[in-house]
């Protein structure tokens, strides 16, 4: 009686080993490039989030590289937190745009609307003096009128930089070191110093009740405590409020 051969060669005690049959081996491994890829993008995209354009820019590529790994069914989970975290980016990138865009609108009607005034015409002194010895009564007057000084003209630069530190003191409510800041910075306004401290010497504001709503806005929104809201107030790399500032907004933080 003849014998079924075995499905697969059998293993020879005194020969080699016998090799795997076909498509016995292990499965080979996807690649997961454009998932990683998307995942350091998204979360470069999301550490740049509020910066506009910018982060818009990064998040989008993020979103991209996530989808082409996702059709290419490679690794899900980086892809998806890579998709999550460049359209969180992107997001972000474009309210904090929209935000800065109102801002500045509104500044410009409110610039518009600064209007200087313009020098007296100085009379000539002929007929100053014409006139004193028509009528010799009206020259103490006339003297006292010519020798009085002119008030200066406000600049241009100098009224602009007044109205955009009043929008940060009233929208923003900044301190009066923040705002010379935000002035004088090459990425904010770019004003020059002068006009920076003309505006932060000028604009009228109350510095503490400033202190008081960043204060309640830390301790509302990022739950912080009353020494960790002074410490932020007072740092340099913070608010920048006086500590006489810091103190009466912590006094007053539960009023």
């Amino acid at each position: 009686m003849s014998q079924t051969p075995p499905p697969f060669p059998t293993q020879d005690p005194n020969g080699p080993p016998v090799p795997p049959p076909y498509g016995s081996g292990p499965a080979p491994r996807r690649a997961a490039g454009l998932a990683i890829a998307a995942l350091v993008v998204g979360i470069v995209a999301f550490l740049t989030g509020l910066v506009p354009v910018f982060g818009a820019l990064v998040g989008i590529t993020a979103v991209v590289l996530a989808i082409l790994a996702l059709r290419k069914q490679q690794s899900k989970g980086l892809a998806v937190t890579g998709l999550v975290l460049g359209a969180l980016a992107t997001l972000s990138s474009i309210g904090t745009a929209a935000g800065i865009g109102a801002l500045v609108n509104s500044d410009e009607v409110r610039s518009a609307a600064v209007v200087t005034s313009s020098p007296a015409p100085i009379a000539d002194a002929a007929d100053d003096a014409s006139e004193a010895a028509g009528d010799e009564s009206s020259a103490p007057s006339e003297a006292a009128s010519e020798a009085a000084p002119e008030q200066p003209a406000v600049p241009v630069e100098y009224a602009s930089a007044l109205v955009k530190a009043e929008s940060y003191s009233e929208m923003m409510h900044m301190s009066k070191a923040g705002i010379y800041d935000q002035l004088t910075s090459e990425y904010g306004e770019q004003f020059t110093a002068e006009a920076a401290q003309y505006a932060v010497d000028t604009i009228d504001a109350d510095w503490n009740a400033n202190a008081l709503a960043k204060a309640k806005d830390y301790q509302a929104n990022m739950a912080m405590s009353p020494a960790a809201i002074h410490d932020q107030l007072t740092s340099e790399y913070g608010e920048q409020f006086l500590p006489a500032e810091a103190d009466w907004a912590i006094a007053h933080l539960n009023d």
